[in-house]
């Protein structure tokens, strides 16, 4: 955060100080990947022999990175150096849903953050290569009359992981301690039982054995501005920016306030805030999945490749007449 885009003249310096905080480094748990230098490969991730220990605690992060980047620090990161490390992290991506198939691991990630800071497009970076039958993503819209009378976090638990399952929460129940407290849509009696409740709810779902990871999206307030204003030209992005997103803008500060206080009573040593510092989209892409793959203690269950039998014969059997059939017309011949 904080640091000088070409073009951008300086204007990435965040309002909130807090902001360009990294939670790993607070609360002692990893530290995301330097703007000059790549992870040293797949080989550091996590072996064979690499089992998952009791309590499902997070592993250890692969050795710092080494690998040199091209282009300067602060620049934004080279789009085919990118793509060549996207494609290599999505194939541990593949291989980490394997063994989480294979052993009935259960894991729930969290993306919450300001909004258009990018948590959607690395969403989408980290489900591409998986099997949406074991990778699902929640993205809960607005709580229906009945579910405003049912305990907070019910509509979210009906959504968790059975075994070998991944669910990823595109926000969460934090949106309790965040936008639904910033813009009144609850009492400051409902927060404060939140901000009791919600560590130890997540205590009981790690002692249950699920691997819950929380990722905060951080972006400064002029980066924010820019991508609003891409989003307001891009007839096709358009639809991201709503009438929500525009008043929340006016209430950058009181984000902040909410944030901290939301990180200073959930900010748990079983499932700690990781920040994401994501004003380079496709370096906060790749430090996400990578330090993903680092908290998982998975090693590679890919099934063999298979060699296909030769078809066997069949008889001849008599089709309709191909006249009868509907074709969609082939305006691109």
């Amino acid at each position: 955060m904080g640091k000088k885009q070409p073009g951008k003249k300086a204007k990435h310096a965040p309002r909130d100080p807090a902001e360009s905080r990294s939670a790993g480094a607070a609360a002692g748990h990893g530290a995301p990947l330097a703007p000059g230098v790549a992870y040293e490969g797949p080989e550091h991730f996590p072996s064979p022999d690499h089992s998952p220990s009791p309590d499902h605690s997070p592993s250890p992060d692969p050795p710092a990175p080494i690998t040199p980047v091209p282009g300067a620090p602060g620049e934004k990161l080279d789009r085919r150096f990118y793509e060549s490390e996207l494609a290599q992290l999505q194939l541990e991506l593949v291989k980490m849903q394997y063994w989480i198939k294979g052993t009935g691991f259960r894991m729930i990630v969290v993306f919450e953050g300001r909004d258009a800071a990018g948590k959607g497009g690395t969403i989408k970076r980290i489900t591409e290569p998986l099997n949406p039958r074991g990778c699902r993503v929640v993205a809960l819209g607005t709580p229906s009359d009945q579910q405003k009378t049912q305990w907070y976090f019910q509509r979210y638990v009906e959504h968790f992981p059975a075994a070998g399952e991944i669910v990823i929460f595109d926000r969460s129940w934090y949106n309790r301690a965040g936008v639904e407290r910033v813009m009144g849509f609850c009492t400051e009696q409902e927060v404060e039982q939140f901000m009791r409740a919600c560590p130890e709810f997540e205590r009981m779902l790690v002692d249950s054995g699920i691997l819950l990871l929380k990722y905060w999206f951080s972006v400064s307030d002029a980066e924010q501005e820019s991508r609003f204003h891409d989003r307001i030209e891009d007839p096709m992005r358009r639809w991201k920016l709503s009438p929500m997103d525009l008043e929340a803008r006016d209430r950058w500060e009181a984000f902040s306030q909410a944030k901290d206080a939301m990180f200073s009573h959930t900010n748990i040593p079983e499932a700690p805030w990781f920040t994401v510092e994501a004003d380079d989209k496709r370096r906060a892409r790749l430090n996400t999945i990578h330090h993903l793959l680092s908290k998982v203690p998975y090693q590679d269950m890919t099934p063999a490749a298979i060699k296909l039998p030769p078809r066997k014969s069949a008889r001849a059997v008599e089709r309709p007449p191909i006249g009868e059939q509907f074709f969609v017309p082939n305006r691109y011949p």
